[in-house]
């Protein structure tokens, strides 16, 4: 009997991985490295594995070049100056402050202090101490108590409770410190699904984001986590929200590609459906997704998020050529979804990347015939 279960395991589990790692028809898989028939990703200009930078899903020159200088001096004034001339309603300055945070919280972790060892993540405490008024230390600081809390402690327990409360009075001193910012409202909604608002409230909380900046996309993705089955919502709500900030998107706007980070959200842990990502709903967002690609200014912040995304369904759904098409606009950064799930975020990249290379090159694809 045990053989019988050992054996209905393992048909499972390659129905699962067959149709990601093979193709039905040209015979596609992973070769090792050194093998004489392995696709080569730095035949298209592609960066090895070790060079890849989780840090940012794209290049942020500015922000890459500060955060360097902080970590080194442990000063932080230039994190402070670069954040005071960063619009308000823009992705870019909600993207700062989450990558400050999320370094302050990182060093804290590597180097959580001792009798002889200063903390890591000191020249934030600093900053709040020196600048109590100052908006973009504030809101640096309620992101990083956000990420403190999802780090270090489990939902629903009181510690995990302390820390959120602690960042919701953190949210609210950074608003008034910058009545028009979205960025402490934006940090909330993490507190929201945390501390598991109900729904009255988190739609009090919502509006406002929305008086400020309707159509950003940073906060749309937050709010929709809140909305999702495995928080406080269902797979209906969720898509009817995404759908509905698609419907309402500006020309431009990558809002269009809300659905497919639905349909992302409430993924089958195993998939044994092996048409799965060539079905309705699945291909009808991935079209949404590209046309909003399309449409979108080249230097919008949350494009690199959108590409990363897509490049897992455009794999997982055997497009090679467009799954290489995206490859060719975000090679080098993969802080994005959906590989900061990972343990290993630039491993868990570089094996699609492989798997593209390798389905375009199945098909005919080459480096010369592929558009930059």
């Amino acid at each position: 009997m045990e053989i019988l279960w050992v054996l209905m395991a393992l048909a499972m589990f390659s129905l699962v991985l067959l149709p990601v790692f093979r193709r039905r028809r040209a015979g596609i898989q992973l070769a090792s490295p050194g093998d004489p028939d392995a696709a080569d990703p730095a035949n298209y200009g592609f960066l090895r594995q070790e060079e890849l930078d989780i840090r940012m899903p794209g290049p942020d020159h500015d922000l890459l070049d500060v955060l360097d200088l902080v970590q080194r001096t442990q000063d932080y004034r230039a994190a402070s100056q670069l954040l005071a001339g960063t619009e308000t309603d823009g992705e870019r300055r909600w993207q700062r402050v989450q990558a400050f945070a999320g370094a302050a919280s990182l060093e804290l972790q590597q180097r959580p202090g001792g009798v002889s060892e200063t903390p890591g993540g000191q020249w934030l405490r600093v900053w709040r101490a020196e600048q109590p008024k100052d908006a973009g230390g504030a809101a640096v600081h309620a992101e990083f108590l956000v990420q403190q809390a999802w780090r270090t402690s489990t939902p629903g327990t009181d510690e995990f409770r302390i820390i959120m409360e602690e960042a919701k009075a953190a949210c609210g001193e950074a608003a008034l410190l910058s009545p028009g910012d979205p960025v402490p409202y934006i940090i909330e909604l993490s507190v929201a699904r945390g501390l598991a608002y109900p729904e009255p409230e988190f739609e009090q909380l919502w509006l406002k984001i929305l008086d400020r900046a309707p159509a950003h996309m940073g906060a749309h993705l937050a709010a929709l986590h809140y909305w999702c089955e495995k928080w406080h919502g269902s797979r209906e709500v969720a898509y009817s929200f995404a759908e509905a900030a698609a419907a309402r998107a500006p020309q431009g706007s990558l809002l269009a590609a809300m659905p497919l980070f639905a349909v992302f959200e409430h993924l089958p842990e195993v998939n044994l459906v092996r048409s799965f990502y060539q079905s309705e709903v699945v291909t009808r967002a991935v079209h949404g997704a590209l046309h909003a690609v399309h449409a979108a200014r080249p230097d919008d912040p949350m494009l690199a998020h959108v590409r990363h995304l897509l490049i897992l369904f455009l794999v997982r759904g055997e497009r090679w050529s467009e799954a290489m098409n995206q490859l060719v606009h975000v090679d080098g950064h993969v802080g994005a979804l959906p590989w900061t799930l990972t343990p290993d975020p630039a491993a868990d990249y570089a094996i699609y990347r492989a798997l593209a290379v390798a389905g375009y090159e199945a098909n005919g694809g080459s480096p010369a015939t592929l558009s930059h």
